[in-house]
């Protein structure tokens, strides 16, 4: 039975993700915020926690809360790593979203690599 599905869900993983910016998780925000605005999903919450390496590891998560899902970001400041996924529903292009960040990252960040990006289909379901 070939099935079909209601949305898709990335994932990206970077490695050398060194930013001079102090404010990086704030900044990241703000971008996938932007992605988001750019798109056609609707941004319902937006938050960042910045970890300062006290009690976490140094670096921030940032969530965009989507009405058809969300977009998160995690980063390991000290070792470079950041990981990005994107998870929407319906016809919204959650390529498109990833795309743009990533247009970004390299402009702040240009010895960034791009190690791994994953889509896989989500809400499998036979029709409707």
């Amino acid at each position: 039975m070939m099935l079909n599905s209601h949305g898709s869900h990335i994932l990206v993983d970077y490695t050398s993700f060194f930013a001079s910016e102090k404010d990086i998780g704030h900044l990241l925000l703000s971008i996938m915020e932007q992605a988001i605005d750019n798109s056609e999903a609707r941004r319902v919450h937006s938050h960042v926690e910045v970890f300062d390496g006290v009690i976490s590891p140094p670096g921030f998560a940032a969530v965009v809360l989507l009405d058809e899902s969300h977009l998160t970001a995690h980063c390991y400041s000290d070792k470079g790593w950041l990981a990005i996924d994107c998870f929407t529903c319906g016809g919204t292009d959650a390529e498109a979203i990833i795309d743009e960040i990533h247009q970004h990252l390299l402009k702040f960040s240009p010895n960034i690599k791009l190690e791994n990006r994953t889509t896989t289909n989500r809400f499998l379901h036979g029709g409707e």
